[in-house]
């Protein structure tokens, strides 16, 4: 037992898979039984296996796949929001944690937001941008950005100023100290920020897809919701969960060199849907995986960074 509350015991890997292949199936079996005992209305809970038909009927039905289509405008619209995040956000963050008079004047603009509700924006940025594409992104990149700014601030400041002191010691700048010493220690920190900046605007693309949106996950969730769908809706939510599942199996379970293969994915399953390799169950299987791998590039960037600069964890 003392064993078990020791938090600097390392589990062996096969016992931590094993544990969270038990977690995920208790849950899986505690919702069958919710679901079939009729404790609960299936309007309220759908059973899993209803989850899953209205996830197949949504891959694929009449000819065409509403779940392909929605999930391609959510990734893009994700994509837009997220390459804004991380050229603005970082160099942000660096220079409020290279700079302590900086910081001083920015972060009681940035770090109450991040407990503050971004969603009370939402009616400001209609007034402002408009109810199109503009509005969307721009609220995904606030909602992510102000998370992102103050973690890749923390990572900077949390270098120790040894790595800073020996740099100077051997004639650099302070600037280059900053650039050449300080960063590159902190870049394993800040791809985990800019990780968890993606999954944050992944919470939010459902309500940036509420407003006057034609096609994305948001907006299919939001229909099934007035239909009361609710099979369709458990199954929107879970391929946005699996999206942002997937970069932590990766991590977690698989081999380190699989995340290369991710990316890949998506353009698979696109081009194994358009050329109807395999009928009606290839393109099941292709959008599934299309789902479940989008905005898989954030990802392959963060496992980039650490690859490359892990050695300088501290």
């Amino acid at each position: 037992m003392s064993h078990g509350w020791n938090p600097y015991a390392a589990l062996p890997s096969g016992l931590r898979r094993q544990l969270g292949i038990v977690g995920v199936a208790v849950v899986l079996l505690l919702w069958f039984g919710l679901s079939a005992s009729g404790w609960i209305s299936a309007n309220k809970l759908p059973s899993p296996v209803s989850v899953v038909k209205a996830l197949a009927y949504l891959t694929w039905s009449d000819g065409k796949s509403l779940l392909f289509d929605a999930t391609l405008w959510s990734v893009g619209r994700v994509a837009a929001a997220g390459v804004l995040v991380v050229v603005i956000g970082v160099p942000l963050g660096i220079f409020m944690g290279a700079s302590p008079k900086l910081n001083a004047l920015l972060s009681p603009l940035i770090d109450p937001f991040r407990s503050a509700p971004v969603v009370a924006l939402l009616p400001i940025l209609v007034m402002w941008l408009g109810i199109g594409e503009t509005m969307k992104v721009t609220f995904l990149f606030l909602g992510a950005v102000v998370y992102l700014v103050p973690m890749v601030r923390d990572a900077v400041q949390a270098v120790p100023q040894s790595y800073w002191t020996g740099a100077r010691d051997l004639g650099a700048s302070p600037w280059e100290c900053i650039r050449h010493a300080v960063v590159p220690i902190a870049m394993p920190r800040i791809a985990d920020a800019i990780i968890v900046s993606v999954s944050v605007m992944w919470t939010y693309i459902t309500v940036a897809e509420y407003v006057n949106a034609k096609v994305g996950l948001g907006q299919l969730i939001q229909n099934a919701r007035r239909f009361s769908a609710m099979d369709q809706v458990f199954a929107g939510i879970a391929v946005i969960i699996g999206r942002i599942g997937t970069g932590y199996l990766l991590d977690k379970f698989w081999a380190p060199g699989v995340a290369f293969a991710e990316p890949s994915l998506p353009v698979a399953s696109c081009l194994l849907l358009a050329s109807g390799a395999g009928g009606i169950p290839g393109a099941v299987v292709a959008v599934v995986i299309a789902g479940l791998a989008a905005g898989a590039e954030f990802d392959l960037m963060s496992f980039l960074v650490s690859r490359y600069f892990g050695a300088g964890r501290y």
